[in-house]
């Protein structure tokens, strides 16, 4: 489509809307990366867990094998904007850094190839991008899911599915870089062991920092899905990590609702967020990490009531 535009008006579409560069783009696989972009001006102090908006123009090239898409001329010129929560290096060089220390910001970013409504207007395009590429950059950072009401010595809990690790990560460094006493625990839930992209972030920050463990868990390997493996441990779901008592395991003592905060990031079915009906709470089905937590003393953020479960839906 972006044949319909000559190199100069694209040249002049990306000149009025974009204000930012890719200065790095690894590659997990074919459907997984982290990407560092420097804004071109100074972003603002801000917290772990908020969130800014990335965009790009319709004109840009798609990945190969995504689905087709059909944009009239008008769109074309348009850019797509969607927001992502920040994540975080955690270390660089083997030292400690916070998501604001940096003079670019990192995101971790999923590729949707296709949709059941329209076609994905704007990973196709990331995905498409190159290390020197020009983008647009949201100007504000943002977002409530943040580490405010934690204290020092209380424990912190940070439960993820695929990439809502992201602002756990942002969060996780935080806390190590403020010094925190209480316990940490990471714990996030992919279908396959390549889709850790900072496991090996996370084991340095496990040797080096004893009050912090990190629990990455698989649902689609062999020792998931094959009950004649020698290591079967059938598919492993953070509801399932909370009932079965490894999270109190990897805490190091039993869950205490009046000194810890549970941050809950990723699929809403994991989530687990209830409805209000004639003032009763009404869980979905199945069960997810919300109607756990609460039959165990816990609280869910609610409008104008602060409890000690956090969540942040990425769909």
């Amino acid at each position: 489509m972006a044949d319909s535009l000559s190199p100069s008006r694209i040249q002049e579409l990306r000149d009025r809307h974009y204000n930012a560069t890719v200065v790095d783009l690894r590659l997990i696989h074919d459907e997984l990366m982290v990407i560092r972009i420097r804004p071109d001006e100074p972003f603002p102090q801000f917290r772990g867990g908020q969130y800014t908006v990335i965009g790009l123009g319709n004109w840009e090239p798609r990945t190969s094998g995504s689905q087709a898409e059909q944009l009239s001329e008008k769109d074309l010129k348009k850019v797509v904007k969607r927001a992502y929560s920040i994540s975080c290096p955690v270390l660089v060089d083997g030292k400690l850094v916070a998501a604001h220390d940096m003079d670019y910001l990192e995101f971790y970013i999923a590729l949707v190839r296709v949709a059941d409504r329209k076609p994905p207007a704007l990973t196709p395009r990331l995905f498409a991008l190159n290390s020197g590429d020009r983008l647009f950059l949201g100007g504000k950072i943002t977002g409530h899911y943040t580490l405010e009401q934690v204290a020092d010595d209380d424990d912190v809990i940070l439960l993820a599915t695929g990439t809502g690790e992201a602002p756990h990560n942002a969060m996780l460094a935080e806390l190590l870089q403020r010094g925190h006493r209480g316990r940490i625990v990471s714990a996030v839930c992919v279908r396959y062991r390549s889709d850790l992209a900072y496991i090996d972030t996370h084991k340095q920050v496990v040797a080096d920092h004893p009050t912090y463990a990190y629990c990455p868990m698989t649902t689609r390997e062999p020792e998931n899905l094959d009950e004649a493996h020698p290591n079967y441990v059938g598919k492993q779901y953070l509801q399932k990590f909370i009932t079965s008592g490894e999270l109190e395991d990897a805490l190091g003592h039993p869950l205490n609702p009046a000194k810890t905060h549970v941050f809950l990031c990723g699929n809403p079915a994991m989530i687990g967020i209830p409805e209000i009906n004639d003032g009763q709470r009404v869980y979905p089905q199945p069960t997810g990490v919300i109607e756990i937590l609460e039959q165990r003393g816990f609280q869910a953020d609610e409008t104008g009531a602060p409890g000690n479960i956090h969540f942040e839906k990425y769909w």
